[in-house]
């Protein structure tokens, strides 16, 4: 049996800014991933997403400036972006676990499960240690209906050798968005089917729609209020069948995935053996993200319960208070600051704060500022047809209670709001800065 001070289940943001901080104080650390090293956003999520993107948006401004300045609009090279990702992807596991064996940190490429309320099976050891920290992430939802696992995952697509010429989404989330606006704009025919009313539940409906309108006008079939039921192997291609209204539709595609949400992957843990209370949210978590149920537990990043969204600099956040309260004593409490979150498709939708259904339910004194803005300069000069922006605004402090964009440069002015959401800036501050001109940011006066 080996003992630990801190062993670490999970190397994504969240473990590895524990067991680094951990070990910097001079904790003997261990730590389990049964995946390469670096987690879901530096190997199958928003870093290699984020390059494969680069392409597409080189393609869709030659689109917008075709006829004003441009004359040829420039296809994608499927195999050149996936290269060009992978030199990304594949220096980062090796990268990390150098970084690990110099501060002295025990490394185990398995996947565990408790044994007791202060031991862990992994692999062929069994690890003993006084604090275990559960970083595990999420992973794609199980679809249980029939031909359920003929499902490509997230992860798969961003792995593809050779783009399909047809692609299916389940899901209306934002995996099936962006992934569908990349495909789209590489040359696929793309199929989305989600079960719910509206799309993307989490964001502001009425910005949500211009993303919609979009989608659309970009030509991949987005299908509503329809759950899948079954998915058929045939010679080339699939079959799916989707329930709407009692009615069944079917949909052949060269290919299928699953982006029907992300549940924490902590369900193989056997957690019941150590005591450890969770939901299908994750790992229960009090304010300084220890188990309400083992203290010797703390929990980050997606497999946490807690209040922060499923994001890399929240896992980041929550990595840093967990090490901290390990070494010092459960002395610091989570407390999240405004949390922008982006929907990387083309138009960007970006979203921080309160939706103006959130204002509503809590029963503040607000007023919402919700316009269309492509008759301004900076649409006009680039060119798109989707640009509008709805912000909610404290009508007793006058400060901002929310902001909600969709846009060029929507991802950047974004954290502009949620600086001034943090500070409690007032609007009229933010109207009498001087921005410079002509950027999107210079548009964020004329938002208020």
């Amino acid at each position: 049996m080996k003992k630990y001070d801190v062993f670490v289940i999970g190397s994504g943001m969240s473990g590895m800014t524990v067991a680094n901080k951990c070990a910097s104080k001079g904790l003997k650390v261990g730590i389990t991933d049964e995946l390469p090293y670096g987690g879901t956003c530096a190997l199958r999520g928003c870093d290699p997403k984020k390059v494969i993107i680069g392409a597409t948006e080189v393609r869709d401004f030659a689109q917008r400036l075709k006829g004003n300045g441009i004359d040829t609009v420039p296809e994608v090279n499927w195999e050149d972006i996936m290269a060009f990702k992978e030199s990304f992807v594949d220096a980062m596991p090796p990268k990390i676990e150098k970084g690990y064996k110099n501060k002295d940190i025990d490394t185990y490429h398995t996947s565990a499960k408790f044994l007791s309320d202060n031991t862990l099976q992994v692999g062929d050891e069994v690890i003993e240690a006084d604090k275990f920290v559960i970083a595990t992430g999420a992973k794609p939802r199980v679809l249980d209906f029939e031909g359920g696992n003929l499902a490509l995952s997230s992860t798969d697509f961003l792995n593809l050798k050779k783009l399909p010429k047809s692609l299916l989404f389940i899901g209306g989330g934002y995996i099936a968005f962006e992934f569908a606006h990349i495909a789209a704009r590489a040359g696929a025919d793309v199929t989305i089917l989600h079960r719910g009313e509206f799309p993307l539940e989490n964001f502001d409906r009425d910005i949500v729609q211009h993303l919609v309108d979009a989608t659309r006008k970009l030509g991949i079939k987005l299908v509503l209020e329809t759950e899948v039921s079954k998915i058929e192997k045939k010679e080339d291609h699939y079959v799916v069948t989707g329930k709407s209204n009692g009615k069944e539709t079917t949909y052949k595609t060269a290919s299928v995935f699953n982006s029907a949400g992300r549940p924490p992957a902590i369900f193989d843990l056997d957690l019941e053996k150590a005591g450890i209370s969770f939901s299908k949210k994750g790992i229960t978590v009090n304010e300084y993200l220890q188990s309400t149920s083992n203290p010797n537990i703390y929990a980050a990043g997606d497999s946490a319960d807690s209040r922060g969204l499923p994001l890399t600099p929240v896992a980041v956040m929550e990595g840093h208070i967990v090490a901290s309260n390990i070494i010092k004593g459960n002395k610091k409490k989570v407390n999240y600051p405004p949390m922008p979150s982006v929907v990387f498709t083309l138009p960007i939708l970006a979203s921080v704060g309160l939706t103006e259904a959130e204002a509503k339910s809590k029963q503040i004194e607000y007023q919402v500022n919700y316009n269309h803005a492509e008759s301004w300069f900076n649409a006009k000069r680039l060119n798109v047809k989707e640009y509008a922006y709805k912000t909610i605004i404290n009508k007793e402090n006058q400060t901002i209670l929310g902001a909600h964009l969709i846009g060029p440069n929507a991802e950047e002015t974004i954290n502009l709001f949620a600086m001034a959401i943090k500070t409690k800036m007032k609007i009229n501050e933010l109207r009498t800065m001087i921005f410079t001109y002509p950027t999107l940011s210079s548009d964020i006066p004329h938002m208020l």
